[in-house]
């Protein structure tokens, strides 16, 4: 089979330089439908750990546990829904049918008395997920050239987090007016944020499904088999790069706490948060559009080598505005790798692969976040039940920053190849 046999009917590759305004209607659909989405789910997740340990008193090993499941729990159905969006040919409708059950969850949170029931509703929450992200993402891709796929993620990742800020902003306004410089957050508090997310939420499935298209396939495709083999040399190399990253990029649920514990309130984490996002949206899309320019790999190793001096700056931090100033300096990190790594996974795969791609990448990315965190939890408080009270709070963020210092060193010397049927 041709690699012209391969190709869809997305937009042939240019040397026209694209703006932000010209993009794909896919794209906007797509970007407005996440802009959404983390409105509602900023609002609610980025207090869950506060809620966790104020309220309901759970520890610290716990939370990481929690955290680490609800991304795994996810990860095998990241790669099916991948590899079945290529088996369809669609997209569409399993993205919103993840968007929807994630909204659906949401509303339990309400009722939840016990860490367990937070634990229930969380995994629910990210087996939605693991349905829609990678024809999400799959998508995308399809939508666009590829010498304009880093200014396209970008863009939503931009709108992702616009949507973030929004979403944390109006929770900092709910936990002002009700709880003001209280230390701890209450239940009714709480309560009050995860009603008003449940707005955005259903706006999000709602626009999925009207504003997105399936791109049409052109010509025949093989039947894709869901094989980490058949993805590429170049693709295994990069998810054991990725991976070694990731196993040290515990859930940000361990910084919220880490302020916390360095004296900020709940409405100052709140602010932090905000100045975390607003630099993450500014830098998205212009780093995206750079990615295009000068290679994705100079931007992953940058944000990586600033991820990790940032992690050495958490484990060091003495006060909690110290903790801010290094977490507005993490949306950088974000701004620069985040959007720009999964653009790097189309631009390394097989064309008629890239749903398998997607749910791989996010597969194994969400499998790992359970040792991630369930680590993170580990060092920081041990297990105080046979009599191991860890290694302290800094002792995570001492660890992540090694081993993101070892990754941005294997991808500054690895070489990777372009994918077949892509523009070399």
């Amino acid at each position: 089979m041709t690699n012209k046999q391969l190709e869809t009917s997305s937009p042939e590759p240019t040397n026209r330089r694209l703006s932000w305004r010209s993009l794909p209607r896919n794209v906007w659909a797509v970007s407005l439908t996440s802009f959404f989405m983390d409105i509602s789910s900023e609002m609610v997740i980025n207090i869950l750990p506060l809620f966790l340990s104020n309220v309901l008193g759970v520890k610290t090993n716990v939370i990481g546990l929690i955290e680490g499941i609800a991304e795994a729990t996810a990860s095998l159905l990241k790669v099916f829904s991948g590899w079945l969006s290529d088996k369809l040919r669609a997209r569409k409708w399993l993205a919103v049918a993840g968007y929807g059950l994630s909204a659906l969850a949401k509303p339990f949170f309400y009722v939840a008395n016990s860490w367990g029931v937070v634990a229930g509703v969380r995994w629910a929450d990210r087996v939605g997920k693991g349905i829609r992200t990678a024809p999400r993402d799959a998508l995308v891709a399809d939508s666009i050239d590829e010498q304009h796929r880093g200014l396209a993620f970008g863009l939503h990742r931009a709108a992702d987090t616009g949507g973030a800020v929004l979403g944390l902003v109006i929770a900092l306004v709910v936990v002002w007016m009700a709880q003001r410089s209280n230390m701890l957050l209450g239940r009714a508090t709480f309560q009050t944020v995860v009603l008003i997310s449940l707005v955005p939420a259903f706006l999000a499935v709602i626009s999925l499904a009207i504003g997105a298209r399936d791109v049409p396939v052109k010509g025949e495709r093989e039947t894709p088999k869901v094989s980490f083999r058949g993805l590429g040399r170049s693709f295994a190399i990069f998810m054991v790069i990725v991976g070694i990253f990731d196993l040290g990029n515990s859930s940000d649920a361990f910084l919220v706490l880490r302020a916390n514990e360095r004296g900020l309130n709940v409405v100052q984490v709140l602010g932090m948060l905000v100045t975390f996002n607003v630099v993450y949206t500014l830098l998205s899309t212009p780093a995206g559009s750079l990615s295009d320019r000068i290679g994705r790999r100079k931007l992953i190793i940058g944000g990586w080598l600033i991820y990790a001096l940032i992690y050495f700056g958490f484990a060091l931090a003495r006060t909690g505005w110290n903790v801010w100033v290094l977490y507005a300096i993490y949306g950088a990190y974000y701004g620069l790798a985040y959007g720009t790594t999964k653009a790097m996974v189309a631009d390394i795969v097989p064309v008629h692969l890239r749903g398998t791609a997607y749910g791989t990448y996010n597969a194994v990315l969400g499998i790992l976040d359970f040792p991630a965190s369930l680590i993170a939890g580990l060092l920081w408080s041990g297990i105080p039940s046979l009599g191991w009270n860890g290694f302290g709070p800094s002792a995570p963020f001492f660890f992540g920053g090694m081993l993101a210092l070892i990754a941005a060193v294997l991808m500054a010397v690895w070489t990777p190849r372009p994918s077949a049927g892509e523009p070399g």
